[in-house]
């Protein structure tokens, strides 16, 4: 193909088209991302983003219970059988108690005990007082509120509650100190406050270095990042982010750690090994106590929905240790930077693919496709312990995606792909609004000028399709160099321009213009190494703005004018006058009435008897068609054959047509029985030829319904001279399809076009036509030119093994002539006009010689 070889004009286009799509896409990806960023920082889309959160924590590969860890619930059951709550601290003595004989490494005391319960009080003083034993208080902004530990427990066993819940009452965070210098008599050396989780840990970890700095918490080597407010998907106010925070990093959704019940342990019911140099966490598990609290798991189930606070105390207890002694990484967010490139990104990303594909199914797909994927990217990075935010991409893909198809499909609606010129609509659009525009104030003339590029069928076919849009989109470029600023130009159709100038004084202006185009347009256009010639066919329009003014039909006036302009020899410009309307209306009420015509079988055909010029018998007949309408009365062929062949009825038709010569050929073969049989000719149409397989296909039907195989060499098919030349080789296939069903072929109008008689030899054909045009006027000139054609014809035919026959025979004496030829036949109205049937059956009883 030609259009591979031009390599250069693909990239120069894909180029081009690559920049504008990128800019196009970047802006639109930028403004998504600011207005995310907008709503982000004021906390529009931060329940969506801890949703998405908590999405992550419950795909995430969950752990291994935690052997360093022993949890002792205190279960409904527990309450029931000790037969009071509180617990009595006398219980609570015996627990600790119990749990020391197989020395424990830690033990945190996960209950209250600010006042006495009970009996036993100075025994869980006692108890309390163990160095291994931390127990913990609760701080509340008013001091009503708060629950302090007893009194006789040094401060350094003591942890504040750390639970911390979030906006939606779900607990993520983990805070793990606290300084306050409003708590301190020295204002310089702050009150420190430990968390309950963190003293426990410290304690399991032997008292490790413990180090705090503006921005982080160190425990030995490892480094706990303080969470900013703009963590993630967090958008906290400074009151929020009191104290050193870190993620809470779940362990599992169920089992952090093993547990056991409270009666368990005081009737002795467990393995020591499960308590020596392990951390155990005493706490209430019964639902009724109501210390449970919402955890990124409680979205999903439907029973057991909360987790007690003693179990979220493992999970933070488990975390610390696990970052000190196992040196797994805490949950890291990245730098607000980051994130924004994160969500321009995908922002990008969603553009992109929206522009990329045009089919909305597939467009949806890979967005559906990048969605997945990013969520899946941020699963596999959570689990690398990197939280980034999705909802805020996922709005980014979504958005721009959602913009980008907008602009393709205003685009689409108003703009032409191929080109990148408006269309119809856009121009249209614009020109409606020339009653408002302030520019026709002073110039209130409307000026539209229709370009049709002349021969772009055959450049379009003869090279390629891509040459073809080759020289629409150079024609776009010439075209809006030559205008610049001065008019609107659109692509109208296929190979259609429409320039609408912005001021026109007067008609001068539009022609001169009209001139210049035709003259640049002339130029050659390189492609592959070929230079491509065109011209264009101009249709000029005026009108005047005022309260009638129609855009619409300034165009098709314009439109109207081109095609006269076509009528004309094409390479020219015409303006145009109300003649033309009437004209065209005239030829569109033909079109529908052709339609009707088909749809209700108006049609009939005639028959013009062939004749023997040497026996001067009838040897068959020309189908021709009629149409008497039922509205306009008798129609001539040469008023709607031209209409039938342009817009394609011509195809139906033919069909028709030779279906009911088959039939009549078929009556007439049972009814006059001869030797050889009655021939039969049907013309062929253009749109016929050049649909061959449609063709081969339609006669193939009706020779196996109406023709027997005997008898097929009595039809014969007239194809014009130039529908022949116009593709050789094809022509030549074609034909010899056609011959092989048995069909005989002949040339019609032979001598009228621009034969190259090289080829002539090369066609399967039986007849040659001399067209009625020379035979007319045989004896008309002086010179003789016309009989020396028709001898040169006749001549050609004989030398070729061809029989031929003479069309428009009119006189006796050019009958005479033609025999003195050796012409074989003729047709004519000296022997008879076309016929109907019957009146041409009747010919046939009489059997007529002239």
């Amino acid at each position: 193909m030609l259009g591979d070889k031009v390599p250069y004009y693909k990239a120069k286009n894909l180029t081009a088209s690559l920049r504008v799509r990128v800019q196009r896409v970047l802006i639109a990806s930028l403004l998504i991302t600011l207005a995310i960023m907008g709503v982000r920082q004021t906390k529009g889309l931060q329940v969506f983003e801890l949703a998405a959160y908590d999405h992550l924590v419950r795909r995430s590969i969950p752990h291994q219970p935690d052997e360093r860890l022993l949890i002792v619930g205190i279960s409904e059951s527990d309450i029931q059988k000790q037969k009071r709550w509180p617990l009595s601290d006398q219980i609570i003595a015996r627990l600790l108690q119990k749990l020391q004989q197989h020395q424990p490494k830690v033990i945190g005391l996960d209950v209250y005990r600010d006042i006495p319960q009970g009996v036993g009080h100075e025994e869980l003083v006692k108890q309390l007082q163990a160095k291994n034993v931390i127990t913990i208080a609760k701080g509340e902004e008013r001091e009503s509120d708060a629950v302090s530990s007893p009194p006789e427990v040094p401060s350094m066993q003591v942890g504040f509650s750390d639970l911390i819940v979030d906006i939606d009452n779900v607990v993520r965070r983990n805070l793990l100190y606290v300084e306050s210098p409003f708590l301190s008599t020295n204002l310089t050396n702050p009150a420190k406050f430990y968390s309950f989780a963190l003293r426990v840990s410290l304690k399991y970890l032997n008292n490790l270095d413990f180090q705090v700095t503006p921005d982080a918490l160190k425990i030995g080597s490892t480094q706990f990042n303080r969470l900013t407010p703009n963590a993630g998907g967090y958008q906290l106010d400074l009151k929020d982010t009191v104290g050193w925070q870190i993620l809470l990093r779940y362990h599992s959704p169920n089992r952090v750690a093993r547990q056991v019940s409270l009666t368990e342990v005081l009737e002795g019911k467990i393995d020591p090994s499960w308590l020596k140099n392990r951390v155990i966490l005493i706490g209430y598990t019964a639902p009724s106590v109501k210390d449970v609290f919402a955890t990124p798991y409680s979205a999903t189930e439907n029973t057991n929905y909360l987790m007690s606070g003693v179990m979220i105390h493992a999970q933070m207890v488990s975390q610390i240790l696990s970052m000190v002694l196992d040196n797994q990484p805490p949950i890291r967010v990245l730098q607000d930077w980051v994130e924004w490139f994160w969500i321009l990104g995908w922002s990008i990303l969603g553009g992109m693919l929206i522009w990329q594909y045009n089919r909305p199914l597939y467009a949806l797909m890979a967005v559906a496709i990048a969605t997945i994927s990013l969520w899946g990217i941020s699963l596999i990075l959570f689990n690398q312990s990197i939280w980034l935010p999705v909802i805020g991409p996922t709005l980014g893909l979504l958005g721009t995606g959602a913009v980008i198809l907008v602009r393709k499909t205003y685009h689409s609606l108003y703009y032409d792909s191929l080109t990148n010129l408006p269309n119809r609509r856009s121009f249209l659009k614009q020109i409606r609004h020339l009653k408002n525009n302030h520019i026709y104030s002073q110039h209130p003339l409307a000026a539209i000028l229709f370009l049709d590029l002349d021969r772009f069928k055959l450049i379009n076919e003869g090279l390629c399709q891509q040459a073809g849009d080759y020289l629409l989109i150079e024609t776009a470029h010439r075209l809006e160099k030559l205008l610049k600023t001065h008019g609107q130009i659109a692509r109208v159709g296929g190979d259609e321009f429409a320039i609408w100038l912005r001021t026109v004084q007067n008609i001068d202006e539009v022609t001169h213009l009209a001139n210049q185009l035709q003259e640049q347009l002339k130029q050659p256009l390189k492609w592959a190494g070929h230079e491509i010639f065109t011209s264009v066919s101009i249709g000029i329009a005026l009108e005047r703005i005022d309260h009638l003014f129609q855009s619409e039909e300034l165009l098709r006036h314009a439109h109207i004018a081109m095609y006269r302009a076509k009528e004309k020899g094409k390479d020219r410009y015409e303006m145009f006058s109300p003649v033309m309307k009437s004209q065209a209306e005239s030829r569109w009420q033909l079109e529908t009435g052709l339609r009707k015509a088909i749809q209700q079988q108006e049609f009939k055909l005639y028959y013009q008897p062939i004749i023997s010029l040497r026996t001067h018998k009838i040897v068959g007949f020309e189908a021709l068609i009629r149409w008497p309408s039922s509205d306009k009365g008798f129609i001539s062929p040469g008023q709607f054959i031209p209409i039938a062949e342009e817009t394609g009825l011509i195809v139906p038709l033919g069909e028709w047509i030779l279906k009911e010569a088959c039939c009549q050929m078929k009556q007439w073969h049972q009814q006059f029985p001869r030797n050889p049989p009655l021939l039969m000719s049907v013309n062929l149409s253009s749109r016929q030829f050049n649909q061959p397989d449609l063709l081969i296909q339609q006669i193939q039907n009706i020779l196996k319904e109406m023709v027997d195989e005997k008898q097929r060499n009595s039809l014969k098919l007239e194809i014009t001279e130039s529908v022949m030349f116009n593709n050789v080789e094809g022509a030549i296939q074609l034909l010899h399809r056609l011959r092989a069903l048995g069909l005989r072929l002949s040339i019609d109008d032979f001598g009228t076009g621009y034969s190259n008689l090289s080829y002539l030899h090369r066609f399967p054909i039986d007849t040659l036509k001399v067209d009625q045009s020379f035979v007319r006027r045989m004896h008309e000139e002086n010179d003789n030119k016309y009989a020396q054609i028709v001898r040169t014809v006749v001549m050609l035919g004989h030398n070729l093994g061809l029989e031929v026959v003479a069309e428009g025979i009119e006189t006796e004496e050019q009958m005479r002539s033609l025999l003195a030829l050796n012409c074989e036949f003729g047709q004519g109205y000296f022997f008879a006009k076309p016929l109907p049937p019957c009146e041409a059956t009747a010919l046939l009883e009489s059997d007529p010689q002239w």
